[in-house]
């Protein structure tokens, strides 16, 4: 008889990043639904759902209703950074486990989270690598005014200063904010080589449909000119934005739907988000399955002690191995342009900042 092993969602399914969070959902679910029905495996996950509604101030105490009120230690969820931050202090408490399937801003390992979607390693600087190669090394960034967009552009701004190149302006905007005149107008009258979107929710929707606007008035400002980069925005968010606006968009990320590569799974995903959800789930799966207690154990007991090994999670970091692929809306669809094979996260990016890190394996084109 398989035993039951209660698990946390902590996703909000309404808000300014919704979108992602349900994408997110729908990978964690189907990964329960898959491993549920599998008769290899010796567990089934019951998922005991918390929904924050885009509340920043819910998540902390929904985490800890999660790990008060049931048997489960491990809590798939978060969208933001500000919200993972937000659960980490309840997660130490209580001896859980949150494994944060979005990409993140690096510089952070916790003991109690597993992040198996990409870091500034596996998308940053290699989207900075292919812009340079190919656009120059003139930047103009954007972000939204919390922890993503200020540390994200933080990076690049060291990175391109660091190519000698130049950062032709910086600009935030409130969480939600759709006010992006004055950007535009900063662009228009810097003219860089490329922008860098740190945006996200409706603010990032607004200010591609207004970029998009300029491009129509002057050519330089067109994706083949000038293109937008961005390192969080995936098909499950294409649905919320004018198709004009997204043509010529330029990404990074390790998995776009149709691509091959993902770890454990040959599989077609929605998103990015949905895989990484899914995998998280998965991974946990397997680790569950070793023995007896391991349902029992740390974080770190249970990827120490896994008798099929750590599920290709750093034992240190807790991050995982990618691909890392870049990629640009064409026809309304994101098509993969160059990729690295598999690339080890590196949160605190320990072999450097270069655009492609020594050692890396060479991109190489996909037709």
């Amino acid at each position: 008889m398989k035993k039951r092993i209660e698990l946390g969602l902590l996703y909000s399914r309404s808000g300014s990043y919704s979108l992602i969070s349900e994408a997110c959902r729908t990978g964690a679910l189907s990964a329960i639904a898959e491993i549920n029905s599998m008769p290899d495996l010796p567990i089934t996950f019951a998922p005991i759902e918390r929904d924050p509604q885009g509340n920043i101030d819910a998540y902390g105490p929904l985490c800890e209703e999660i790990l008060r009120d049931s048997d489960a230690r491990h809590v798939v969820g978060c969208v933001t950074s500000w919200s993972r931050k937000e659960v980490i202090p309840t997660l130490e408490k209580a001896g859980g486990t949150l494994w944060y399937a979005v990409p993140y801003e690096g510089f952070e390992a916790s003991d109690h989270v597993v992040y198996t979607h990409a870091c500034p390693n596996q998308h940053l600087l290699p989207l900075l690598g292919w812009a340079f190669a190919r656009l120059g090394r003139r930047g103009f960034l954007t972000g939204s005014n919390y922890i993503w967009g200020w540390e994200m552009n933080r990076l690049a701004r060291d990175v391109i200063l660091s190519a000698s190149g130049e950062v032709l302006g910086e600009r935030y905007l409130p969480l939600g904010s759709l006010d992006v005149e004055r950007m535009i107008n900063e662009i228009r009258a810097t003219r860089p080589d490329f922008i860098l979107n740190n945006l996200i929710g409706p603010s990032q929707y607004a200010f591609l449909e207004a970029y998009h606007k300029l491009g129509q008035e002057d050519a330089h400002f067109r994706p083949e000119t000038c293109p937008i980069l961005s390192c969080n925005l995936t098909e499950c968010e294409l649905p919320a934005i004018h198709p004009a606006a997204i043509e010529g968009l330029v990404a990074a990320g390790p998995y776009f739907r149709g691509a091959t590569g993902w770890p454990q799974a040959q599989r077609n995903f929605g998103s990015s988000h949905e895989a990484a959800a899914w995998s998280s789930v998965y991974r946990l799966a397997i680790l569950l399955s070793g023995h007896e207690d391991a349902t029992e154990q740390s974080l770190a007991q249970l990827l120490h002690d896994a008798p099929q090994g750590s599920e290709g999670i750093d034992l240190s970091t807790h991050h995982t191995a990618l691909p890392v692929l870049i990629a640009q809306v064409e026809n309304g669809a994101f098509a993969v342009r160059e990729r690295f094979e598999a690339v080890a996260g590196d949160p605190y990016l320990a072999r450097g900042r270069n655009p492609v890190a020594p050692g890396a394996p060479r991109l190489k084109v996909v037709s």
